[in-house]
């Protein structure tokens, strides 16, 4: 059997080869579409979608329109008006590829209408399944109207693979959202199916995150700024209390371009890694500038990946500005749902920490308060000695302890604060054991009697494999025969802590680490499970003193709104709130 001959496809084949690289679903073709309108230098942007984008997609703008000769070379492969020279070095656009129109013409039915600034009439084209039809005056404002018909009409395989017409457009939805956000200066109105999804005027980036991110994110911003060698970090994240399942609530912007880049959200992801919930992701807009030269951006025809000259420096900036932005103390309240509660996340206001310590973020062991011993805290009990002034202090004073598990406080402006002893007490030894490994080593205290625990087989050998560096966070074990692990000395942290159940933890923790992790995140994984050990416990009863105690440490301590599993630490109930609650409003 001969081998078939070789000859060129048709133009209208490899257009339609192309759509399927560049237009994957009904999202991306309204995402190139909404890019030419913003690269045309539009103010406002509406977007019209039925059955989800399948059945139309309709794109008005007031941009710069095409003339004739420009609507004819618009609907050829590789025509563009972007690209003034033929480098791809400094790329400044967010479309530059020519491919687009072309590609959506070949896989639909496609009308432009466009008109420019200043001209007496508009023009039309119509391309069908790749047949391109005359140019034509036509009605229309000053800018340009595109509308999509039957997406995929021309090649049905592809059709079959699309979702329900719910699912394309929530697709739709997230990729004109994260241009609204790129380009908050720009008006944008969304129409799924009938239903508003949002209609922004001109706004500023905060008004514009604020607007897009969800009312809960909204209410916990945090601005990130960041600079070093020509590159510059900015935008919001959300507190660590308000995560979501999924990443659909990150929008990243690099040169004004949105981008699903993975050195990016690796980099979001380790900078709230000890502040959230393992499988829950951060909620953030951040915007990225570098120069253009420090970039690739010709990547992969959809233009949402991309690649860094210098990903390690990319990566290190944004972890730096994402740690600092959260290191403050408890402080300033910030909504988190329902029922209207709220969450404090920020660095003290003003006022020095009532508890005088050699370190800066030390836990109740290292502070020496008086934990053992202390005077029994009843259901709603009263402080022995009057409470520090509440305006002083972002959590207020301390006025009860309830069911021997939260602290109830008064804040200045009559807020009630509510804190999770053991949340937040966690917290606080694990920054404490933090802070002292990155000081050279966790400080460990001797046994008088060293203590023998019975492990498992695969336990003790997990521990002994570990034990240097075990040791470097102040625990020292060896063996002891058979499965047994002598215990030597435990970090000073801890204070008077249990080592069976404490090596026993270790273990699992040490069981679930891969070996690819970072050293760094694997001994931060294993003082988070210490923390836990050493902190006070639900059910401990505490004396006025050591609640205000806990208060302010809290609000000295970095991360303190969320416990090293990324729960939150304490809650605030406003007058509004509490009002809400008992049905007055």
């Amino acid at each position: 059997m001969s081998a078939a001959r070789i000859r060129l496809l048709s133009e209208t084949t490899i257009n339609r080869i192309a759509a399927g690289e560049v237009i994957e679903r009904p999202a991306a073709a309204v995402k190139e579409l909404v890019e030419n309108a913003l690269d045309a230098g539009a103010r406002r942007i509406a977007v019209v979608l039925a059955g989800g984008g399948i059945e139309r997609i309709e794109v008005t703008d007031d941009g710069a329109g095409m003339a004739a000769e420009d609507l004819a070379l618009a609907v050829q492969r590789h025509a563009t008006s972007k690209l003034l020279e033929d480098s791809l070095e400094r790329i400044a656009t967010l479309g530059f590829r020519g491919e687009a129109l072309p590609s959506i013409g070949a896989a639909a039915r496609l009308s432009i209408t466009a008109r420019p600034r200043g001209a007496g009439n508009a023009w039309a084209i119509r391309v069908e399944g790749g047949a391109v039809g005359p140019v034509a005056p036509a009605a229309g404002a000053p800018g340009a109207r595109v509308v999509v018909e039957d997406l995929f009409f021309a090649t049905p395989a592809r059709r079959k693979f699309l979702k329900n017409p719910r699912t394309e457009g929530e697709h739709a939805e997230i990729a004109v959202r994260r241009l609204a956000l790129a380009a908050p200066e720009v008006a944008f109105r969304l129409e799924i199916d009938g239903r508003t999804a949002f209609d922004l005027p001109a706004q500023t980036r905060e008004g514009r995150v604020a607007a897009l991110l969800g009312p809960d994110a909204a209410a916990a911003l945090i601005p990130v700024e960041a600079e070093r060698d020509g590159m510059a970090l900015s935008g919001y994240v959300a507190a660590p209390t308000v995560t979501r399942a999924t990443a659909a609530g990150q929008a990243l912007t690099v040169n004004g371009r949105p981008v699903a880049d993975p050195v990016l959200r690796t980099a979001l992801r380790v900078g709230f890694r000890d502040v959230i919930a393992a499988g829950r992701h951060p909620v953030a807009a951040l915007y990225f500038d570098l120069p253009a030269e420090e970039v690739d951006v010709n990547v992969h025809p959809a233009k949402t990946e991309l690649r860094f000259r210098d990903p390690a420096a990319v990566r290190g900036l944004v972890i730096g500005a994402i740690g600092r932005a959260l290191g403050g103390g408890a402080g300033t309240a910030v909504p988190a749902g329902r029922p209207a509660l709220h969450l404090i996340h920020s660095r003290p206001s003003g006022g020095a920490a009532a508890v005088r310590a050699p370190g800066p973020m030390l836990g109740f062991a290292e502070a020496r308060l008086p934990l053992a011993g202390a005077p029994a805290a009843r259901l709603l009990s009263v402080p022995d000695s009057a409470p520090p002034p509440a305006a002083e202090y972002p959590l207020g004073a301390p006025v009860a302890q309830v069911l021997d598990t939260y602290v109830v406080a008064v804040a200045g402006d009559g807020s009630l604060v509510l804190v999770d002893q053991h949340a937040a007490h966690e917290r606080l030894t694990h920054e404490a054991l933090r802070a002292q490994m990155q000081a050279g080593g966790v400080r460990s205290q001797p046994l008088l009697l060293p203590s023998v625990v019975e492990l498992t087989p695969a336990e003790a050998a997990r521990l002994l494999a570990r034990a240097a560096e075990l040791a470097r966070l102040g625990l020292e074990i060896e063996a002891f025969g058979g499965a047994a692990v002598l215990v030597r000395a435990l970090p000073a942290a801890l204070g008077p802590a249990d080592p069976a159940p404490l090596l026993r933890d270790l273990a699992d923790e040490l069981a679930e680490q891969d070996e690819a992790t970072a050293l760094d995140a694997r001994l931060d994984a294993v003082l988070a499970r210490m923390a836990c050990h050493g902190s006070i416990r639900a059910g401990r009863k505490l004396a006025p003193a050591e609640m205000d105690a806990l208060l302010r440490l809290m609000e000295a301590t970095p991360r303190a709104a969320t416990c090293s599993h990324g729960r939150p630490t304490v809650l605030k109930l406003s007058r509004a709130d509490i009002e809400r609650l008992f049905g007055r409003r």
